[in-house]
This record gives C-alpha cells, sequence and structure tokens, in this order.
C-alpha cells in the first residue's frame, strides 16, 4: 500500500491525489483548522470536545491572468483561516498545475467546519515561477511567486449553498488605476467519509493512438467523480509514463472520501502530455469502482472513445483500459493503533556543546537565571515534556546528554542524564528537569556537535524491540542550539534508522541558522541519502524551531505532532502491521 503513487517525477509529470489516505494534515491546528488524529486525541483527553464537521475544499479557476511571457502562469492556489485578531493562518495549498488559466486542483484542502463560530476563509492564487517547479509546494516562499489575486468568503457561507458550491472574483492591486478583470475562483465543500475502505487498483493501456508526431505519447491517466450538479471533480492523477502506447502505471489508491460509493461514476481520460500544459485527450471512459473490480475478475478490458465534436455517436478506439490489479484494504488510522495498546516511547538528548554559549553568562542557552526564570533548553523540556509525556505510556525516558565533558574527564556524545553509571532512565518532565539540572552542574560544555551517537543508541532500543516484535514505536527527541558537525554521520545514522520503528525529532532552541536541520527534515521532497549511496526507507525526522511556538506561529502541540501520525503509520502500512486485535488485511 505504501508504494502507491510514489515517486520522484519532476516537471508536472508526478501523480496526484492517488496516493493512500493521509494520514495528517500539514497545516495549523491552532483553531481546529484542520485535523490530526494525534492533536484531536491530544486534546480530547483534556476535556475539550470542539463541535466540527470534517470538510473537504475543492478548488478550481478561470480567466486567470497571464503573468508569463512565453507560457501560461503556473497557478498554485493557498488557503487561509482568518484569525479574531486579523492575522492569516495558513490551512493548506494545493498542486501547482502548469501553464494554465483554467485550472482544476486535484489537492483537497481540509478544514474543520465549527458550527458556532464564523469562520472567515482567504484565498490566495500565485503563479509559481519556472524555477521552483520541482520544489515541494510546501517548501515555496510565497513572496517569491507572482500574486494573481484573492478571494474571501465565511465557511459557512459554502455550506449553506444547495450545492455546496461558491464562486468568487478574484481581486488585488489595481495596476495604474485600471480595475483589471483577475478572474474567479470556485469552492466545492463536501464533508469527509468516516471510512477505511481503500481501492488499491493497477492500470494499464494498450494500443494507445499516438499524438506526437517524432515520438511516441507520453500518456497519464486522470480520474474524475461525478457530482450531484453533473460536474466532474478531478480526485486522482497518476504519474506520466513517457514515450508509451502500452503504459503501465504505479498502483493507485482511491479512499471511499474520493470515489463517494462503489457505484458513483468516474470519468477515467487518458491524456498525453505536453510540457505546455495543453494536454491532449487519447480517450476516455466511464466506469464506477464495482465496474473496476468486475473488469479485473472477469479480465476484460474497456475501450476508450473519444467525443463526437458534433454532438453525434462517440468513436469508439482501438486503445483499451485493462486493470490488472483490484484490491480492496482496510486502512487503520494513527488512533486504532494507538488504542489498540501499540504504545510510543520517548527518548530524549539534549546538547552539550559550546557553541551554546558559557552556562554562567546569561547570553548562554544553558544559563541558570537566579530568578527562577527557565532558560531556553528548560522551556523546550517543559513545553515539549507536556505533549510527549501524554503519549508515552509509562512516562520512564531515557534521557541522555551529547557534547559535554563528564567528571572523568573524556567529551562523551552519549552520556547518562542523569549521572548514573548505569540505567539512563528518569520518570516524568520533572526527572528531565532534575537531570538537566544536575548534568549542568557536573558535565562541562565541550564539543563537537555529533547527533549520530544519541541516533545509534535510540536505534539499538528500537531494534531490540523490533526482534521481541514488540507492540512499540520509538521517538527520539533531540534539543540543540543547531550547530551540527557530523552532518555526514548523521546522515548515515538516520538513513541505517529508517527501517526501524522510530522517529527522530529535533527541537531548535536559540535563534541560530537551523538550515542543517532543515535538510535532515525531508519535506524537501526528497529522502536522505547515505554516504555510501544508500536512500532512506522513509523520512523520520522532523524539525522543529522553538522559536516559530513563541512568536505564536504555531501550537506547541501541533508543531510536535505535526508529522509523527505519518511516520508512524508509514512503518507500520510498509510492514503489513494492524492493531492489536484486528483481523489480517
Amino acid at each position: 500500500m505504501g508504494n502507491c503513487l510514489n515517486g520522484d517525477m519532476k516537471g508536472g509529470k508526478q501523480a496526484i491525489g492517488g496516493v493512500q489516505q493521509r494520514p495528517t494534515s500539514t497545516t495549523a491546528v491552532a483553531n481546529n483548522a484542520a485535523l490530526n488524529d494525534a492533536v484531536d486525541f491530544f486534546f480530547r483527553s483534556r476535556g475539550q470536545y470542539p463541535l466540527f464537521s470534517q470538510i473537504e475544499l475543492t478548488l478550481s479557476a478561470s480567466n486567470l491572468i497571464d503573468c508569463d511571457i512565453t507560457s501560461k502562469s503556473d497557478p498554485m492556489a493557498v488557503m487561509y483561516l482568518r484569525k479574531k485578531d486579523g492575522k492569516l493562518e495558513e490551512i493548506g495549498r494545493t498542486e501547482v498545475i502548469l501553464n494554465s488559466l483554467n485550472p482544476s486542483w486535484i489537492e483537497k484542502i481540509t478544514v474543520s467546519f465549527q458550527f458556532e463560530v464564523v469562520q472567515t476563509l482567504v484565498f490566495h492564487v500565485y503563479d509559481v515561477d519556472t524555477r521552483f517547479h520541482n520544489v515541494p509546494v510546501k517548501t515555496l516562499k510565497l513572496k517569491d511567486q507572482d500574486f494573481l489575486g484573492e478571494a474571501t468568503c465565511v465557511l459557512s457561507e459554502i455550506m449553506t449553498r444547495p450545492n455546496r458550491t461558491v464562486t468568487l472574483s478574484l481581486t488585488g492591486n489595481n495596476t495604474a488605476g485600471v480595475n483589471r478583470n483577475l478572474g474567479t475562483l470556485s469552492v466545492l465543500a463536501e464533508e469527509t467519509i468516516a471510512s477505511k475502505t481503500v481501492a488499491e487498483i493497477n492500470f494499464r493501456c494498450v494500443n494507445l493512438d499516438n499524438k506526437d508526431l517524432f515520438s511516441k505519447s507520453d500518456p497519464f491517466l486522470r480520474i474524475s467523480r461525478i457530482v450531484e450538479s453533473n460536474a466532474a471533480v478531478p480526485i486522482c492523477r497518476t504519474e506520466v509514463v513517457d514515450n508509451n502506447l502500452n503504459p503501465i502505471w504505479r498502483p493507485v489508491c482511491l479512499t471511499m472520501q474520493q470515489f463517494g460509493s462503489k457505484d458513483t461514476p468516474l470519468v477515467i481520460e487518458c491524456f498525453d502530455f505536453n510540457t505546455s500544459g495543453n494536454h491532449e485527450l487519447i480517450g476516455r471512459t466511464e466506469k464506477s469502482v464495482a465496474e473496476l473490480e468486475r473488469l479485473c475478475r472477469q479480465k476484460e478490458a474497456a475501450n476508450f472513445v473519444y467525443p463526437s465534436l458534433s454532438h453525434g455517436r462517440n468513436k469508439v478506439l482501438k486503445g483499451q483500459l485493462i486493470v490488472d490489479r483490484f484490491v480492496e484494504k482496510v486502512q487503520y488510522s494513527f488512533l486504532d493503533y494507538i488504542s489498540s495498546g501499540f504504545e510510543l516511547n520517548f527518548m530524549v538528548a539534549v546538547d552539550f556543546t559550546a557553541s551554546n554559549g558559557d552556562p554562567r553568562t546569561p547570553s548562554s542557552l544553558h544559563y541558570i537565571d537566579p530568578s527562577g526564570r527557565s532558560n531556553s533548553y528548560q522551556q523546550a523540556i517543559m513545553e515539549v515534556g507536556e505533549v510527549i509525556q501524554f503519549y508515552d505510556s509509562d512516562k520512564r525516558f531515557p534521557a541522555w546528554g551529547f557534547g559535554g565533558r563528564t567528571s572523568n574527564g573524556i567529551v562523551s556524545h552519549a552520556f547518562n542524564l542523569n549521572g548514573a553509571s548505569y540505567g539512563d532512565e528518569v520518570v516524568g518532565v520533572e526527572g528531565i528537569m532534575a537531570a538537566y539540572a544536575s548534568a549542568l552542574r557536573n558535565v562541562a560544555l565541550a564539543g563537537p556537535t555529533l547527533f549520530s551517537h544519541v541516533v545509534d543508541k535510540a536505534a539499538n532500543i528500537a531494534s531490540q524491540s523490533l526482534s521481541q516484535n514488540s507492540p512499540k514505536y520509538y521517538v527520539l527527541l533531540i534539543i540543540t542550539d543547531g550547530v551540527l558537525t557530523d552532518m555526514a554521520g548523521t546522515v548515515d545514522a538516520l538513513v541505517r534508522a529508517s527501517d526501524l520503528p522510530l522517529s527522530v525529532l529535533i527541537v531548535g532552541v536559540g535563534n541560530t541558522d537551523f538550515k542543517q536541520m532543515e535538510m535532515l527534515d525531508a519535506d524537501n521532497g526528497r529522502r536522505l541519502e547515505s554516504s555510501t549511496g544508500r536512500i532512506a526507507t522513509r523520512d523520520i525526522v522532523q524539525f522543529v524551531p522553538m522559536k516559530d511556538i513563541h512568536s505564536g506561529q504555531v501550537s506547541v502541540v501541533q508543531a510536535l505532532l505535526e508529522e509523527l501520525p505519518g511516520q508512524f503509520l508509514s512503518y507500520v502500512r510498509s510492514r503489513n502491521i494492524n492493531p492489536l486485535g484486528a483481523p489480517a488485511i
């Protein structure tokens, strides 16, 4: 299941939408704007039960302005929630569609509809610069893109429309005092379906028509669902297979949220990819999920048709769509595993290198203020500790320091924070705080800054647990000022650990340049590669700068738990591990 439509295709050729169920949103949840299982569970355990429905928004635009000289704009939409103080909180982004002034985005944006709250949504549309076409949208800096227009509405305005669709006029800065028509943005809202059913489908085609003059077509499939208004809403696109009239695509995973029901008509269109954005239709067919399943079972093929331009009969083509494999699966959620008895176990490592500054001076990140005010590390331990303590079943944390000169005069890169020769565990946040304070009195800050030793130590614990088939997943929390000496060694250790039930959460303190930490967090879409050329099995690193939390950009709960459910699920799904007591799939 983990292979569904993943890949590193570039230049607009990558698959969109047909992936396994998104385990968590990448957006802020301070206002319950988007749902994350881990965050929601945390708040609900404290008696906070927001009344909301999960809504998926599908966006499309018409008649956008053209900012490019030799081609059309490459639009991407960004949605914000206007907070009470007037500030905008980003909720989600669509994908980038190349060379189109009338885009229909496939990537949905999820928002929680709160009945008792006026939720003002703000949409910005950008033309993404050609330089950034191979950059994941999550990491795009919006100031580097051309602004195409803005639209605003209240979520309840969409939800109360009969077809739950609203079309908004885009507005923006007037040029030389002249009002320009910036086009329109349409928003369709659909309530999410609480279903774990996933259809995993392997498509291929044979005998496709050739649309290219000097080579063969570069085909891809686009799948759309027919909604009540009889409109076709795109839900999935395969990757592009270059120069091939008999293409075989990677598996497509469709959730019930995407296809509605097994009898809902789906429009399956095959296009020849063109870098200009004017993809040429090769053929189309209309099949429900139930019909696709029947095609697979009976080993039959569906002929594509080409729509008649004169409203006559459609032309039946020799090109055919074949379903090589159809598997209906149950896809369990993060909470399914946790509630069944899977345990999360946290480990903590604290940076004792000299780059933090002399602890005796007030400018040091390790300075102990006589007035009792917490230093940067103490703040991080307290704020982070509340969250990780909630998810750790026994609240006993192996705790280490690294980069410090211990009482024996030797610099250690993984010493027991409690100072004990044997036994590295402390109990609760209070235990971490006490061990940290004790270590500051007995350990001299030194260096260099090596993460690889504590990563290997955590990996050994996770490996032992794996060999015993224990239902446990481990999270190593590293609190650091971000100045890393052994980048290559750290990457090697992380790549080795990517096969294990382990995630590494790096919390950055202070105002250092955290570019090295951001490189370890594979949010750029590229998994880490070791010095021997081995690629990480999965992304296991998340980086959280405390300055973003203290500036109010994101809540500490959201920041820490943003990627953990996804990393956890990528591990258990890749190994076909089910929740405890669940029937085998």
